[in-house]
């Protein structure tokens, strides 16, 4: 196959990509095809790896409503109607509804997912459920699956050994909720016991870390100093970080030299902490985003997450990862050009970084040809038109199109 006149990322000059046996066999200007080649002419469409979904709950994917709706907008009351949700989980329920979610996902240019499965369950079917969707859609893309304990670890009925028997089933990464635990105490247990479980059994850790605008939510430094201590380093994630937003700026210089040291990753979700956070207050309202901007200024990696899709948390979504970036950018205050141009990292090379994707993602010879077209000849152009993936590819099989919109203007 030859897709032929493409940007690559925001290169101002047009290249090939010769593809063969479903990996990148050359990539430069004017390649010559061999007979009986595939050709696609892009016309000067841009081209980037697969987009990647940083952080999503796949198993509670499209139960917006059932049984109940979340009135209050907060996380507790989502928490709630989804404990409501579970009674009546079957593993064909959790399957039918997060391949319906990815398959969402693909045709908006999405080839790997980082999913957290809720293991506050005794039956663990989510987790089940997941884990053989996730070899069934292997060849499609890419699943990676949390044990995400949503109830918590230290304050839900025999958590531990819920976490490790979801471990055992063949979880890829390990989650904790600190600041929903009962007490500090457990919160910062919950944490060690983790840390301590992911070194067992060789895994990656990813913890809802400070989802709360309480200032005094300070897990996140349990986790640096455990990620930092442990040496797992990069193979920890924080996700959502909110009470960051609300730290004073003399706490976060000191933590931010922690951050860095730890090297561990954080993920943001716009979408849904811009909904959730701020709940509480009347005005001023917290935007409830974590320091972005910051951290980044500051060499630590960020990606960006969906995180929920028409769910108890919320009820909107469509597994788009360029809404995330358009709304996060906004929130976040990061509306330079070059910002906005490169903005597409945030979903593409530092959520591979978050992911522990390694060398094989991106477009290079050699590499999977995983790869999507974007109807557009840069990012700043894709992200301000809302522009279409045309083509979304896994190691060089096509698994989504998308016919571009025709928008006519009668005066």
């Amino acid at each position: 196959m030859l897709i032929k006149n493409v940007y690559l990322e925001n290169h101002r000059e047009k290249t090939d990509l010769l593809i063969r046996d479903g990996k990148f066999e050359k990539i430069g200007p004017n390649i010559t095809p061999l007979e009986g080649d595939e050709i696609i002419d892009c016309n000067g469409s841009m081209v980037l790896p697969q987009f990647i979904e940083s952080h999503v709950h796949l198993d509670s994917a499209l139960t917006a409503g059932d049984p109940r709706w979340n009135l209050s907008g907060t996380l507790f009351e989502g928490i709630a109607c989804w404990s409501e949700r579970k009674d009546k989980l079957t593993k064909k329920d959790v399957m039918d509804r997060a391949r319906e979610a990815i398959r969402k996902q693909a045709r908006n240019g999405i080839g790997h997912v980082r999913t957290h499965v809720d293991v506050t369950d005794p039956t663990l079917v989510a987790m089940e459920g997941l884990l053989e969707l996730k070899d069934e859609l292997k060849d499609e893309v890419n699943i990676q699956i949390v044990a995400f304990p949503q109830e918590g670890i230290m304050s839900y009925p025999n958590g531990t050994t819920l976490m490790e028997n979801a471990a055992k089933m063949g979880a890829d990464v390990l989650g904790a909720i600190p600041h929903f635990e009962f007490t500090r105490e457990y919160g910062v247990e919950s944490l060690n016991f983790t840390m301590k479980l992911a070194e067992k059994y060789g895994l990656l850790v990813d913890v809802h870390c400070d989802e709360i605008d309480d200032e005094q939510s300070r897990f996140v430094e349990t986790l640096a100093a455990r990620a930092y201590e442990s040496g797992l380093g990069n193979r920890v994630t924080a996700s959502h970080t909110t009470s960051m937003h609300s730290f004073n700026n003399a706490y976060v210089s000191k933590l931010f030299r922690l951050l860095r040291m730890s090297k561990m990753n954080f993920v943001s979700n716009p979408l849904v902490n811009t909904h959730l956070q701020g709940r509480f207050d009347t005005y001023p309202k917290r935007r409830g985003v974590t320091r972005v901007k910051e951290l980044l200024e500051a060499g630590i990696n960020v990606s960006f997450g969906h995180d929920d899709i028409f769910d108890p948390w919320y009820p909107l979504g469509d597994g788009n990862m360029i809404d995330v970036v358009h709304l996060g950018l906004h929130v976040c205050q990061m509306m330079g050009y070059e910002e906005i141009m490169n903005s597409y990292k945030l979903i593409t090379h530092n959520a591979a970084k978050t992911l522990n994707l390694g060398d094989t993602y991106g477009i290079k010879e050699g590499n999977p040809a995983s790869f999507i077209v974007l109807n557009a000849d840069n990012f700043y152009n894709a992200l301000n038109e809302k522009k279409e993936v045309l083509y979304n590819f896994t190691k060089g099989k096509l698994i989504a199109q998308t016919s571009p919109a025709k928008k006519e203007t009668l005066f």
